[in-house]
């Protein structure tokens, strides 16, 4: 289930997944385990997706513009816009500089946190040899901030789902930082540790507001995580996207 400004879901073939689009940007739905932009890999990306529908709907030669402005670790599920002019890309970036720009995620951890909701402020630094991030010390040379909170939703057994919402946008910054106090999320196999789950990663971006950077309407899109699928079907996942 997706929603967002009275825009309908539809598929166009497998995919792509649109969930809105106008003159200046597209909302997308990106699946589990696809990248979000090229990389050293080769691997078919939402990027590439994009530029590929509008070439064929709209039947344009050569290349197309498509401005990425914002990634989703290839793991993570979820909603994404692209913009479709170079003025749309810039001032939806400037938005993820003010915080205008929101993004919450769902996921599902190896047990609760001790304190139900809070704030976790630490700092990582990536390991570009390994693609591993890590928790550091402030003064290390080459961190970076990073800030998340947390709201516990419900619990099931040994399994907890909570809402996240992100003020920095670090690499693989959740399944970090949630790692860091010991309950680290569902299907994590490179960060859980002894807690580690087999099975696909329990982290899903089903929030995604912004204002419009044309009209300046707001706007917001939710989608669920596949409710079908474990562990999301142990939750009450209607209750945990009202906005």
């Amino acid at each position: 289930m997706c929603n967002g400004n009275e825009a309908e879901e539809r598929s166009e073939g497998s995919e792509l997944t649109l969930l809105y689009e106008d003159n200046h940007i597209i909302v997308v739905l990106k699946p589990q385990n696809v990248a979000s932009c090229p990389d050293e890999s080769g691997d078919d990306n939402m990027l590439d997706r994009v530029k590929a529908y509008l070439k064929e709907t709209y039947k344009k030669p050569g290349n197309v513009y498509v401005g990425l402005v914002h990634r989703l670790d290839r793991p993570t599920g979820g909603v994404m816009v692209f913009a479709k002019t170079s003025k749309a890309a810039g001032r939806l970036s400037a938005q993820m500089k003010t915080g205008d720009f929101e993004k919450k995620y769902l996921a599902v951890l190896i047990g609760a946190p001790q304190e139900e909701s809070g704030t976790l402020v630490n700092y990582l630094k990536k390991n570009t040899v390994n693609n591993m991030v890590y928790l550091t010390p402030q003064a290390t040379d080459g961190a970076k901030l990073a800030s998340l909170d947390y709201e516990t939703l419900e619990k099931q057994g040994e399994l907890a789902l909570v809402k996240i919402k992100l003020h920095t946008g670090r690499s693989h910054q959740i399944r970090v930082q949630m790692a860091g106090i010991s309950h680290p999320v569902y299907g994590d196999m490179r960060y859980g540790g002894e807690k580690a789950v087999k099975g696909k990663l329990a982290l899903w971006a089903y929030s995604l507001g912004f204002t419009h950077p044309v009209s300046k309407e707001r706007m917001l899109f939710l989608c669920e995580p596949p409710k079908t699928e474990a562990p999301w079907k142990r939750f009450d996942l209607s209750a945990a996207l009202k906005p």
